[in-house]
């Protein structure tokens, strides 16, 4: 590349906005403080399923969709005016690495809830799909950016379960996110609907880069500030935050050891933690408690919750399950 010809580069590439590493920051921060949670149900503080569900449940979509929307952002600005190939394959090797790394690990940790398409795993794709549509006309960007927003609000407010299939549940199929029993992980983020804020962003980056706003966006004084600072290096703060939050939930653990919980308050939580992946709060409440009255009654509850039944082929458990679901419909 000639002289001129890089220093036209310059002109055109956008500025580094401050701003925008604030948020990743923020959201950052926000994911450590959701994960320290789930830590502490781990070490048995909290009751089972109290990291999936409720006002909790909710800030763990929140701050995924604000990752995804920023990713969407940052693809669009970091291949712009042209897409720097070196540096792409390399942002996204390092991703791609990471996932490797978090699958392998959480395989040999949790082998029943191991992270087979988590966040990482997410981001890495979607910016393989992105990087083909910071290419292709913004119309059809925006198309397939509705396209997305309509089918989440069918699923979520329309027909729920009408985009799913049993044909998706295996592992090989479930990241694409139309799955209507996905295999339990402790971080499940597939396509769909989690494509959906990455193409919102993408898009909204795209109309933004033809005006001046990257531009005076950037003028925002907040590239110096600390969580600005942080937002630049996501992917190891990423890494390296739960080893330290699980270790200090541990070593809590061993100075203060957490409080026995309640068996009843226990499989009330795992119950509408496992219910709710597949329906509505409301039906997995009327389930769960229908559930446990009858396990209760015929003295199931404690040698269930101690390991001593087979939950897939226990005759009395699964004909408890059958009455109490078609009550709750």
């Amino acid at each position: 590349m000639t002289m001129p010809a890089m220093q036209a580069d310059a002109v055109a590439r956008p500025p580094r906005i401050g701003l925008l590493d604030t948020a990743r920051g923020v959201a950052l921060i926000a994911m450590a403080s959701y994960h320290f949670t789930w830590d502490m149900e781990f070490m048995a503080y909290l009751a089972p399923g109290t990291a999936e569900t409720g006002w909790l449940k909710i800030y763990a979509r929140a701050i995924a969709t604000t990752f995804l929307f920023i990713v969407g952002i940052s693809l669009v600005l970091s291949s712009t005016p042209t897409i720097r190939w070196p540096s792409f394959w390399k942002r996204f090797g390092m991703i791609a690495a990471a996932a490797a790394v978090i699958s392998i690990a959480t395989r040999v940790a949790m082998p029943d809830t191991w992270i087979y398409f988590g966040i990482l795993h997410c981001i890495a794709v979607l910016t393989l799909i992105g990087v083909v549509f910071v290419r292709l006309p913004l119309a059809f960007t925006l198309l397939v950016t509705v396209a997305l927003l309509a089918a989440w609000i069918l699923d979520n407010f329309g027909t729920p379960g009408l985009l799913r299939s049993s044909f998706f549940d295996p592992r090989y199929l479930a990241w694409i996110g139309l799955a209507e029993t996905p295999q339990r992980s402790n971080d499940y983020v597939p396509l769909f609907p989690w494509a959906t804020p990455f193409f919102v962003g993408l898009s909204i980056a795209l109309i933004a880069i033809r005006t001046r706003l990257p531009h005076r966006l950037a003028a925002v004084g907040t590239g110096s500030w600390w969580p600005a600072k942080l937002g630049r290096h996501s992917l190891a703060f990423y890494l390296i935050h739960q080893p330290v939050l699980i270790a200090i939930a541990y070593g809590l653990s061993l100075i203060v050891p957490p409080p026995q919980p309640d068996p009843v308050e226990t499989y009330l939580r795992q119950c509408n933690s496992a219910c709710v992946m597949q329906q509505g709060e409301a039906l997995c409440r009327s389930f769960c408690q229908c559930t446990l009255d009858r396990l209760q009654a015929q003295s199931l509850l404690v040698p269930l919750q101690a390991g001593k039944i087979d939950l897939q082929n226990d005759e009395r458990v699964q004909a408890i399950a059958g009455e109490c679901s078609a009550e709750a419909q």
